[in-house]
């Protein structure tokens, strides 16, 4: 057992204690099992690997058509009550039946201040799928993303194509937003609510943002470049996610079945190299459906990939050393693995602590407040937060940011042990670190990486379906990349200085040295580079590993209809389809590409939308 392990285990411990309240609270909200049907059939007319994210789109949308037979088969079970409740969003970076509890393959570049050079990697193992335990950050990424994977030769992924999509799945919440109103959609079923902007913290950030030249934007719009508040997939202070927003209203429907505890092995082919159906695990017994039409992979970026070299789609040698017969070889399958990198730890001295903060969760008129109102503290996640994206790296299009700044009214040092060990960070370099900083007030800026040039991988461990994949993003083994976190760090630290910042909150940058970057002095290049290599890592933003590509690509995984290469009847529809990530958190986005091969598939079967 870790030396971290006790206090990894302390928020799963409380969380039966806390289930039993909030079932008693919520009962209006919580929408209780999604039963499986009575008798499973032998076959479907289309079979959908994965509740998660964009799983629980497609079986929305599939199911519309009253002739097809619909099959949802996800490895997880219905969203916890915990789930609908904002403030408690931050238990689910522990473990938990409702999360994969992934790790990161060790680092060779970075993480060199995490235990083992890795860290974990919590991803949604429950109906919504990580939609139901993550953050609720609603960013749809910059329009020259979309219109840089049309360049790639994938016609009808350019962004006046997907706006539609982005629309469809959108009721957002606000006000009128004047010029940028046409940007966004009012009758979807996914409630996007603006953050209501009475937090101190938040309106001085923007405000600093402005004292650099960054305008106040509407992210949704079509200019990103700017400071702008935080959006949630949250109605009346409660989560909605893609399992409660899609897949709840329809569960009446007599041609969907949703089957949960469903952990698929493998997808059937026949002979023809067609997917025919799939053999998955259910209540201990192996069991197998076929598919009439087709077989949908959205078990994200992660696990999509594993289940194609499973079923014998992917590198030929790779798959011959853990004895899977090949039906295809198709060597991108798993490969041009990316995220969002993020960088921990920069931390500033606040004279007094936010409205909304940490503390404030243990009050109980907080909980009654939200109990009886659905208000204060726990009807958003805890703190203050806002957005700025900017170009600081190098001399392409300065209107398509390469950073993100985050900017979260609390930090390492604030959270204690428990922050530091959902991220993995080695105890001793967090106390010596960050000790000193104990029980004061503060906040942190993180930058993120918005467009890594970094590729990693998802391989096998093996040939068994129930060992875990292998997840090397190979972070930092660009250079650019470290470059752009240490230019990034630089905006940080402008905005720390402004006069908003440093005069009207009194926010004073920590400046004590991280020991193993001590031997360069604090703020100059070298000391920020040895910085991010030791305190940069994963913000679960995986994508790009069965990635979208034009025929001439020799590791494109699928063509611009997100059909599997040298096979038929199966497709992805997931993170992993993107040839390079949005800059952007990544749900929006995954949303949209569900919507749109809806779209495609009612379209080629002869199905009207």
């Amino acid at each position: 057992m870790s030396e971290s392990s006790p206090v990894r285990l302390l928020l799963p411990t409380m969380l039966p204690l806390l289930r039993v309240l909030l079932i008693a609270v919520l009962r209006g909200a919580y929408q209780g099992e999604y039963l499986p049907p009575p008798v499973l059939l032998p076959e479907y007319d289309f079979i959908i690997v994965g509740g998660g994210t964009a799983g629980c789109v497609l079986a929305s949308r599939l199911s519309e058509v009253a002739s097809w037979r619909v099959l949802l088969l996800e490895a997880g079970g219905a969203p916890p009550p915990e789930s609908l409740v904002p403030g408690l969003s931050r238990v689910f970076y522990f473990p938990s039946e409702s999360n994969w509890n992934f790790r990161l393959h060790p680092q060779r570049y970075a993480l060199r201040s995490y235990t083992n050079r890795s860290s974990p990697v919590p991803q949604g193992r429950v109906l919504g799928g990580s939609s139901t335990i993550n953050g609720m950050l609603y960013v749809r990424g910059n329009r020259r993303d979309y219109d840089y994977w049309a360049s790639m030769g994938l016609p009808g992924w350019d962004y006046q194509s997907v706006l539609p999509f982005f629309k469809k799945a959108e009721s957002y919440r606000g006000t009128l937003r004047g010029d940028t109103e046409n940007y966004h959609g009012r009758e979807g079923p996914l409630p996007v609510t603006p953050d209501p902007g009475n937090h101190g913290v938040t309106s001085v950030f923007l405000k600093a943002g402005q004292h650099l030249g960054f305008p106040v934007i509407d992210p949704s719009g079509p200019e990103q470049i700017g400071f702008s508040r935080t959006e949630y997939t949250i109605k009346n202070g409660e989560r909605w996610h893609t399992a409660r927003a899609y897949l709840a209203p329809v569960t009446n429907r007599i041609n969907l079945h949703v089957v949960t505890g469903a952990t698929v092995l493998k997808v059937i082919m026949n002979g023809e190299k067609r997917a025919v159906g799939v053999k998955f695990l259910y209540h201990g017994k192996v069991k197998k459906v076929s598919a009439r039409r087709e077989v949908l992979l959205s078990a994200g970026a992660l696990s999509s990939p594993k289940l194609l070299m499973l079923s014998g789609i992917g590198h030929r040698l790779h798959l011959q050393e853990h004895g899977v017969k090949v039906v295809t070889d198709l060597p991108g399958v798993g490969q041009n693995l990316q995220d969002h990198m993020c960088l921990y730890g920069l931390s500033w001295n606040l004279p007094r602590l936010s409205e909304n903060n940490i503390l404030g969760a243990i009050d109980p008129a907080m909980l009654s407040n939200y109990v009886h109102h659905r208000s204060g503290t726990y009807a958003t996640p805890l703190g203050d937060f806002a957005h700025g994206w900017a170009r600081v790296h190098g001399y392409e299009d300065q209107n398509w940011p390469d950073v993100q700044l985050f900017m979260i009214s609390s930090g390492l040092a604030q959270e204690g042990l428990l922050a530091a060990s959902a991220l993995g960070l080695d105890t001793r370099t967090y106390l010596q670190q960050y000790g000193p900083l104990l029980g004061r007030p503060g906040m942190t800026i993180m930058p993120y990486l918005m467009r890594p040039k970094s590729r990693g991988s998802i391989t096998l461990s093996s040939g068994n379906p129930l060992h875990p994949m292998v997840i090397d993003p190979n972070y930092l083994s660009h250079p650019d990349d470290v470059e752009t976190l240490v230019n990034g760090i630089k905006l940080a630290v402008a905005v720390g200085n402004t006069p908003p910042m440093a005069v009207t909150l009194k926010a004073e940058l920590y400046t004590q040295p991280l020991e193993a970057c001590s031997d360069t002095e604090f703020g100059s290049d070298a000391y920020w580079r040895c910085f991010v290599l030791h305190m940069a890592t994963t913000f679960y933003h995986f994508a790009g590993t069965c990635k979208m590509g034009p025929d001439a690509d020799p590791f494109s995984v699928l063509d611009h209809n997100l059909k599997v290469r040298g096979v038929s009847g199966l497709r992805v529809v997931d993170a992993s389809v993107m040839p390079v990530v949005v800059s952007g958190n990544p749900m929006a986005a995954i949303i949209m590409i569900a919507e749109k091969a809806a779209h495609l598939l009612k379209h080629e079967w002869g199905a009207t939308d």
